[in-house]
């Protein structure tokens, strides 16, 4: 007495600090301050509540005793008590199965960690749980039935009435609204829509043998794989003929013991006005119902809506909640309390292996603490149904990946991949990975990749994660089919190519499937060079110099590679020589030589020289000679030198006019040329006829040499200068066999400047043996003082043409030259 005093002295300073505390933030507020609820149903207190900006709650509870102990540690309650509130304001509890035990006010108590930090609510919430009676008033003939209830049903429940089993009639008002006879045959019964389960006992109208059923039990909750008695009690006013259970979610009535499905499992056992009992063995998930009986006699049959026994056929489960780091609370539980077996004990179970021997409080307990061994699996039971173990749990295990399509994946394309695990309880997040990657974008089971490329070519593998634990796949193979990419072009040796030396090119590309032909080509070449993944050039010449680049081809598609340039280095070739201006060159005129050639490295340096001169004249491509005089008259060349040799070019003749005086002069010089052609002509005249008288006289002579003859020019040089005689002439001639002019100049005046022919071309000979040449001819005439006699003149007429070549014969066949 002196404790319960206490406590309420207790309670009452709790009040008043909560007043005080609720000023300055507190608070604990009931949506309503009473609720009526029927036995067997499920209700929800719901309240809110607020603590000051500082304070942090350590726990929240609900009580319904002056003690204040927390009803969720209360054996009465264990299954039946749920916090839906979460850890800011919302404190709602959820009771099922109501007893009438559980009328009580109850009150939400708030605990911070602050000193003084605990709040209650003030007033609290009554629960009162009733169950529904039919009370029968009136007279013999008039009857009145009214459903009742020990308090008044909170939200205005709709009633239902029920005449032997019989769904009659629906109403607000908890009376009957028809009056009813006193057939002794008839009983009646009342439920609340909504809980059409939780109905009153059936009553007769007059005396106690109506008809009627009356269930042992409402509600069976029983584990699956067990077995179950559901009973109840029947009167019948006259003989019963037939009776049997069936389900109430059947269209029609049929008996039980008829179904196939329950062959070996049901059976009726019991008597009339006894307890009449259908049992079920070897129970499953499906076999939950509800499940009603019916009887007939020769008169009456009870009717078919009227409630049953509703049977829930449940597992055990564990569930799995984090606790301390490391570490999990595994809970032992049921979706509904056992009706033969409200307060179980449990037995734990590790790999199989039972947790309590010896037998301890911490395994007989429905949580376990266990450490974060994920591939450890544990599973529990209850005493007396140790047969009936739940699903046992443990961290995903067999996590595999799967890819779809399973054959050949081309780019373009799209693939699935897919992660399976087994798990209990069951992954609830997937992550994907590449190896050698970062994570891959997505968290579900199955990962798609649209249009995928050689990009995405790789393993992939995923990891699958549970609230017990995660284990990671092992990885598979993503192989993407497609053409060439990257196709390119490298050489050996990398260095300078030199002329003589051997190159290989190799052609590498990007495929899958491998490629398979390679195709060598250089540009603009039609015609494949060759073919194979290397192309190696020998002796290497400058003619092998180009582009070149290779096809890649596989049976995904090709690619041409980009051109590679192959560069040989070789000394200068092709060296020569040109002049400019390229007609006459004339006394202090300009003439420029220029030297071109051939090379790879390009030519670094050029030398000139004159012929007979040993050292050089000049460097540089291009030679200028300005005011230029007969002494610089000569051959010229060049030497055209790089880092991989030099070459000389042929030799070039420059030859230097004298300028003229007079236009007297040139005239004369014109008359001069004139009279000698008039002269060539008679001469070659006079030889022709020779020639013809010798072949006559001997038409069998042959030429033995005959391909023998000189074919070089004829005249090689003829230079008619009026004060050089035929013997130096004819040297001069010799000495310049291999000399090149580059112009025909005839001189007759100093005033005039220009030639007067820049290129004599000679008609093709009509004969063989007319084959005569004139590679130059140049006359020169001397001033008056110079000029020779008469005589002179005449003597040196012969040396207008300072050599005849003509093809040679055999000494016997010479002609006979007839003197005259």
């Amino acid at each position: 007495m002196a404790l319960r005093k206490a406590g309420s002295v207790l309670v009452i300073f709790l009040w008043s600090v909560a007043v005080v505390l609720g000023q300055d933030g507190w608070s604990v507020t009931y949506t309503t301050q009473s609720i009526c609820a029927l036995k067997g149903s499920t209700v929800k207190l719901t309240c809110s509540y607020s603590y000051p900006r500082g304070h942090k709650f350590t726990s929240t509870f609900w009580f319904t005793k002056m003690e204040t102990e927390d009803i969720g540690q209360d054996p009465e309650h264990a299954g039946r008590l749920e916090y839906h509130g979460n850890k800011k304001k919302d404190c709602t509890l959820r009771i099922t199965d109501l007893r009438e035990s559980d009328s009580a006010t109850y009150w939400f108590r708030l605990l911070t960690d602050q000193e003084g930090g605990i709040y209650t609510g003030k007033l609290g919430m009554t629960l009162s749980v009733t169950g529904l009676q039919v009370k029968v008033t009136g007279g013999n003939q008039d009857k009145t039935l009214t459903c009742s209830t020990t308090c008044t049903l909170t939200d205005n429940p709709t009633y239902i009435w029920y005449k032997n089993g019989q769904h009659l009639d629906e109403s607000t008002s908890p009376q009957y609204k028809d009056p009813v006879s006193s057939n002794y045959d008839d009983s009646y019964s009342c439920a609340v829509k909504g809980h059409e389960d939780l109905r009153s006992p059936a009553v007769c109208v007059q005396g106690q043998r109506c008809s009627r059923v009356t269930y042992t039990k409402r509600r069976i909750c029983v584990l699956k794989g067990s077995t179950v008695d559901i009973s109840c009690i029947y009167v019948g006013y006259y003989y019963t003929t037939s009776s049997f259970w069936f389900r109430s979610d059947k269209s029609t009535p049929e008996d039980l013991t008829r179904d196939p499905e329950n062959t070996g499992r049901v059976e009726y056992t019991g008597t009339y006005e006894g307890p009449f009992t259908l049992r079920i063995t070897d129970l499953r998930e499906e076999d939950s119902a509800e499940y009603r009986f019916t009887f007939k006699t020769n008169y009456f049959e009870w009717g078919h809506s009227f409630p049953g026994t509703t049977l829930s056929v449940i597992g055990l489960q564990v569930k799995v909640t984090p606790a301390a780091e490391g570490q999990k609370t595994l809970t032992c539980s049921t979706t509904c309390t056992l009706t033969d077996n409200p307060n179980p004990t449990y037995i734990w179970y590790k790999n199989g292996q039972r947790l309590d021997e010896p037998a301890t409080q911490q395994y007989s307990s429905n949580t376990l603490v266990v450490l974060g061994h994920y591939a450890d699996s544990y599973s529990c039971t209850v005493e007396h149904h140790e047969d009936l173990h739940s699903p046992a749990v443990y961290a995903p295990k067999n996590t595999s990946v799967s890819v779809s399509p399973s054959g050949e994946i081309v780019e373009g394309s799209s693939v699935t991949l897919t992660c399976s695990s087994d798990a209990n309880p069951p992954v609830d997040k997937y992550t994907w990975y590449k190896k050698n990657g970062a994570s891959l974008t997505g968290s579900e089971k199955t990962f798609l990749i649209t249009n995928i490329n050689s990009e995405d070519s790789g393993e992939y593998y995923c990891e699958a994660e549970s609230i017990y634990g995660s284990l990671n796949s092992s990885s598979v193979s993503v192989n993407i089919q497609y053409g060439p990419k990257n196709t390119s072009v490298s050489v050996s040796p990398s260095g300078g190519i030199v002329e003589g030396g051997s190159v290989t090119l190799t052609c590498s590309s990007d495929a899958n499937p491998p490629v398979d032909k390679y195709t060598w080509y250089k540009k603009n070449v039609t015609s494949p060079k060759a073919s194979g993944q290397s192309y190696s050039i020998t002796n290497i010449s400058s003619e092998d110099r180009g582009e070149y680049y290779c096809e890649a081809q596989n049976g995904r598609g090709s690619m041409n590679s980009t051109a590679l340039m192959i560069i040989v280095a070789d000394g200068p070739k092709n060296t020569s020589v040109s002049v400019s201006p390229s007609g006459g060159i004339v006394e202090d005129s300009s003439v420029t030589l220029t030297c071109s050639s051939d090379a790879n490295p390009p030519v670094d340096k050029y030398t000139w020289y004159k012929k007979n001169v040993t050292s050089p004249k000049a460097s540089g491509q291009s030679y200028s000679i300005t005011n230029i005089s007969s002494e610089d008259r000569g051959e010229y060349y060049c030497e055209a030198h790089n880092g991989r040799g030099s070459m000389n070019s042929t030799a070039l003749m420059i030859i230097v006019a004298e300028k003229q005086t007079s236009v007297i002069t040139a005239a004369v010089g014109i008359i001069v040329v004139v009279l000698g052609v008039i002269l060539a002509s008679c001469l070659s005249g006079l030889m022709w006829f020779r020639k013809k008288v010798s072949e006559t006289t001997s038409d069998t002579r042959h030429t033995a040499d005959n391909g023998q003859g000189d074919s070089s020019p004829v005249y090689d040089n003829i230079s008619g200068m009026a004060m050089t005689s035929t013997a130096e002439q004819t040297a001069a001639t010799v000495n310049q066999d291999d000399v090149h002019y580059a112009s025909v100049h005839f001189s007759r005046s100093k005033n005039q400047e220009v030639p007067l022919y820049s290129t004599v071309q000679l008609c093709k000979p009509r004969k063989q043996e007319e084959d005569v040449q004139y590679d130059a001819v140049k006359f020169n005439c001397p001033s008056a003082a110079n000029r020779p006699t008469a005589a002179q003149a005449a003597e040196d007429s012969s040396e207008i043409y300072s050599r005849v070549n003509k093809p040679r014969r055999p000494e016997h066949n010479k002609p006979r030259t007839k003197r005259t």
